[in-house]
Parts: structure tokens; C-alpha cells; sequence
């Protein structure tokens, strides 16, 4: 069966994800305020993992993990707009699935530590 939600292909669709995309950016910013916070840290920790690292792929590892804590913090999201567009009152698999979604962000932050202490004490 297919989707009449899906588009058929080419550059026109190219250009409507392209558009969906900057609109789930600007609605992170708007409402989401985990990742605006983390928006900012990355901000401010580009300048400084291009001065410490000591070549290019130490600069792309640096950026890359601060990037991937913003994609886990929009998945998170993603879910827990999910969730409460089910159901606002208490439930344990919706309690399940924004805690899961929770530790994945916690994971990624976790992972963007260790990069950056391994390539600041290395």
C-alpha cells in the first residue's frame, strides 16, 4: 500500500524535506528548551574544538558528538510530542518511551564527554 502522504521523488521533493526540516529546527527552537540549550553549548564549543584540536579529524570527532547530542535531543522530541499527542494523563508505556528517550540523550551526552576529554588529554 502506498502513503498519499509520501511524494514521488526528484527535486521537488528534495525541496519540501529541505523545508520540513528547517521547520523542525525552528520548532525545536521555539518549544524545545533542552535543545536550545544545547544549541548554545555547541555554539560555543565549535571556536573552541577547532583550537584544540590538532588536526582535522579531531575537529570533525569534536563537532561530529555535538551534533549527535542535538539529533538524539530532536529524536527525544520528536517522541515526546509523540506521546503527549496520544495521552497527557499517566501511562506506563508512554512514562517507558520518554524515559528511553531520556537515557538516549543522556547516553549522548555521556559519549560527547568522553570525546572531548580523550582528545583534550590525549
Amino acid at each position: 500500500m502506498y502513503s498519499p502522504y509520501k511524494s514521488k521523488g526528484g527535486l521537488s521533493r528534495l525541496i519540501k524535506a529541505l523545508g520540513y526540516s528547517m521547520k523542525g529546527l525552528k520548532t525545536a527552537l521555539r518549544h524545545e528548551a533542552a535543545f536550545r540549550q544545547e544549541l548554545l553549548l555547541t555554539i560555543v564549543l565549535i571556536p573552541l574544538a577547532l583550537w584544540v584540536s590538532r588536526n582535522l579529524l579531531e575537529a570533525v570527532l569534536l563537532i561530529g558528538v555535538l551534533v549527535f547530542v542535538l539529533i538524539v535531543e530532536l529524536l527525544n522530541s520528536a517522541l515526546e510530542t509523540l506521546a503527549d499527542s496520544i495521552t497527557i494523563e499517566h501511562h506506563p508505556l508512554i512514562e517507558r518511551a520518554k524515559d528511553l528517550g531520556s537515557a538516549a540523550v543522556l547516553l549522548s551526552i555521556g559519549l560527547a564527554v568522553l570525546v572531548w576529554a580523550g582528545v583534550i588529554w590525549a
